[in-house]
């Protein structure tokens, strides 16, 4: 089968493709021909940083993580899976996990499930990595109905998940964004927009909150951003990020009394655990996008397998709006 390798990594690693061996289903996993896969920033890491970061696989890599695809076998011990389902996951990509950016991929069934029906493939492939994260963020912070909340990046991969999430949870919704698409993007999702560029956090709290802050404060921007997000929250309100690899002074959260959730959605991956909890979360997903409440935002430009590289740099320039795909 095709496969696209990295063989060394660093900031001018190239894509390579190349036969390799169509792998065998085994017990507890299932034989996914692959659809479609996404780009996710995770994935531009690897590419870039290899073994620096504790989660590269070894080179030669397939990386890749999120996937689409038909069910070609069924391993031993699998249930709620035939040949010929239509599927989704975030599986691989990562450690001693084979990626996506292949033909087929030998996923464990835990972190699979059936795909929407009301999606493609290529809209499919580009929910699980962030949707995961995005439900799993909200739930941590116990979301409630008409409760005010926030979202960093609300244009991005996670944070446009997470907005339609909330918005579908009964809240109370606002994203923050930088650019005119996005702004009209934000407000078909039911949310608010808000002009990071040009109104302060002191500003938006005062106008949307009468200063007392989002109950909510999801931010995928993370970083020094975090800061804004504490200003941004009420007192013993709930923040969730997605980006913590940095130092930062919390002597804010400390005294608004703000909870704080770290989201690393690719645990379960790395350290083969609770991965059913994954497989659970998706089908969540499933029966909401089936009830028109949940919709991927793909951008418009096309790339093939073959082209993974332009996929990735494409999404590394800031220019793509939503989720960048690969299709087979």
């Amino acid at each position: 089968m095709r496969a696209m390798l990295i063989k060394n990594y660093g900031e001018n690693a190239q894509f390579e493709v190349q036969e390799i061996d169509k792998p065998d289903v085994k017990a507890g996993h299932l034989l996914i021909k692959i659809a479609a896969s996404s780009v996710n920033t995770v994935d531009t890491m690897i590419r870039k940083m290899g073994k620096d970061l504790p989660l590269s696989p070894d080179a030669p890599a397939l990386l890749g993580m999120d996937f689409a695809g038909t069910v070609e076998a069924v391993g031993e011990d699998v249930q709620g899976f035939t040949v010929g389902d239509e599927v989704y996951g975030c599986a691989g990509g990562l450690a001693d996990l084979p990626g996506t950016l292949a033909d087929y991929i030998v996923a464990d069934a835990h972190l699979t499930a059936l795909k929407p029906k009301n999606l493609s493939f290529r809209e499919a492939a580009a929910l699980p990595l962030c949707a995961i994260t995005a439900y799993e963020g909200l739930m941590r912070a116990g979301i409630q109905k008409d409760q005010k909340v926030l979202v960093h990046g609300g244009a991005g991969g996670v944070g446009h998940i997470a907005l339609q999430l909330a918005v579908h949870f009964g809240a109370d919704v606002y994203a923050t964004v930088s650019r005119e698409p996005q702004f009209e993007m934000i407000k078909t999702y039911g949310a608010t927009p808000i002009n990071y560029k040009t109104e302060k956090v002191e500003d938006y709290v005062n106008a949307h909150t009468g200063g007392a802050g989002f109950d909510l404060v999801y931010d995928s921007v993370g970083g020094e951003n975090m800061i804004n997000s504490f200003n941004a929250a009420t007192l013993n309100g709930h923040v969730v990020t997605t980006v913590s690899l940095c130092e930062l002074d919390l002597t804010l959260a400390h005294f608004k009394g703000l909870s704080l959730h770290v989201v690393f959605m690719l645990i379960p991956m790395l350290h083969n655990t609770k991965r059913a909890e994954h497989g659970a979360i998706l089908n969540k997903i499933t029966t909401i996008v089936e009830a028109g409440a949940l919709k991927p935002y793909v951008d418009e430009h096309k790339f093939t397998l073959l082209e993974i590289g332009k996929a990735h740099a494409h999404l590394e320039s800031g220019k793509a709006l939503g989720k960048v795909v690969v299709e087979n």
